[in-house]
């Protein structure tokens, strides 16, 4: 097949789980498709890697653009069919570059990367099958955000907004796609139960590359000490959501458990109140750092106490292919079909976050047990090479032995909804 791929963005260097996901996956379709990728690029971001991916794809165009400011309320924010967090998105430069490459060459499907850029394939561009890869699904996401962050009766109103738009605009969206590409069954029963009940989707794992992450991959020894980590972009909601329900209702009680704990924090742009858990004694905030490899071998265990799902979740795949074992929510493992005292530890409250923690730091044989069965668990199920010949094998099943009914010429709303 030929794809042609778009992205909002140039996913290298691979510093966000979301990074890993959209580069990893390109890669495998691109072994048994021919794939064109345009990337779009805000202020040069990421522009000096486009030799990365000219190795893989047989044409790169990456397209310079800027963020329109958000809309203010009224008129253009409440009179915009359109949620403004896609609407910020709404870019000519964009537009025109999808439009001449549709026009020049002839593809048998595009892939877009997450639901931002499906706005440029409601209108025009509806008589190509269009398939969409999510790093998480929006209106989901959105929503467990308002769930647990703390937001001004002002935001909450305007969230209120957003939502409605929102929902309005992935309904419409699944039924312009051949094909949605999901990291798990919760994003799957989500979209099937809320947005589209037949829209076809795969769900396509979080992997790992275990030629990088792998039980050998670093010199590091185990600290002396007990030491947990936590990894993951520090700026990012769920993961500071998740040190700020450990600090404030885990880490004391388990302190309690365990005198000498150190805790590890590894992750590029930290937040204000993350940098402040540094101050905590045995605390270390190490912000980005060029290999977190050396770090999960420090550790002794990985904590993963998110609270908001939808991400990528790729702390876990990493740790277990570098053989540190993981205790998590099962939320923040979704999707990953792991096993609870076999590949992984769950707790879902402090007193088990606390309690299952002080278990596997005291207890070398369950981390030894966990350590095995981890590994088997990501090798056999999760390399992302295996993953991206699923996909591959998805494109064929749904793109190609699949009929298509297109309906070019119907009119829709700037929103997408029929008319």
């Amino acid at each position: 097949m030929k794809i042609l791929a778009i992205y909002p963005y140039i996913p290298y260097p691979l510093n966000r789980g979301a990074y890993h996901r959209a580069f990893h996956l390109l890669k495998g379709i691109a072994r048994d498709h021919e794939v064109d990728l345009l990337a779009l690029s805000e202020n040069g971001e990421g522009l000096p890697h486009k030799a990365v991916f000219e190795e893989f794809c047989d044409d790169v165009e990456v397209v310079p653009f800027q963020h329109p400011a958000w809309q203010k309320l009224f008129p253009k924010r409440l009179l915009n069919p359109l949620p403004s967090t896609i609407a910020h998105w709404t870019m000519p430069e964009a537009a025109g570059a999808i439009r001449r490459r549709l026009e020049t060459k002839s593809y048998d499907a595009v892939h877009i990367l997450d639901l931002v850029l499906a706005q440029f394939f409601m209108k025009e561009n509806r008589d190509i099958p269009l398939v969409l890869d999510r790093t998480r699904v929006d209106l989901q996401y959105q929503l467990m955000e308002h769930k647990r962050l703390k937001f001004s009766l002002k935001n909450r109103l305007l969230n209120y907004e957003n939502y409605s738009k929102l929902w309005a605009f992935e309904k419409a969206v699944a039924k312009r796609c051949a094909l949605q590409v999901v990291c798990g069954p919760d994003d799957e029963s989500f979209v099937k139960k809320y947005i589209n009940s037949s829209v076809p989707i795969e769900v396509i794992p979080n992997g790992v590359d275990l030629d990088f992450f792998h039980p050998d991959s670093s010199t590091e020894k185990h600290d002396p000490e007990p030491t947990i980590i936590f990894c993951g972009a520090m700026d990012y909601n769920p993961n500071v959501d998740a040190l700020r329900w450990y600090f404030s209702e885990i880490h004391d009680g388990l302190l309690k458990q365990v005198p000498n704990l150190k805790v590890l924090l590894v992750g590029k742009d930290p937040a204000p109140e993350v940098k402040a858990c540094a101050q905590k004694p045995g605390v270390t905030v190490t912000g980005g750092v060029p290999d977190v490899r050396p770090y999960y071998k420090r550790a002794w265990i990985q904590i993963v106490p998110l609270r908001i799902g939808g991400g990528t979740r790729l702390k876990i795949v990493e740790s277990l292919g570098i053989c540190t074992p993981v205790i998590s929510t099962r939320i923040g493992a979704q999707g990953l079909d792991l096993v609870h005292d076999h590949d992984i530890l769950y707790a879902e409250t402090p007193e088990e976050f606390i309690q299952q923690t002080s278990r596997a730091l005291k207890d070398a044989p369950l981390r030894r047990k966990l350590e095995f069965n981890g590994l088997e668990s990501v090798r056999a199920r999760l390399s992302w090479n295996k993953l991206g010949h699923d996909l591959s094998r998805a494109y064929i099943r749904h793109i190609i032995q699949q009929p298509l009914v297109s309906t070019p010429n119907q009119q829709l709303s700037p929103c997408g909804t029929s008319q």
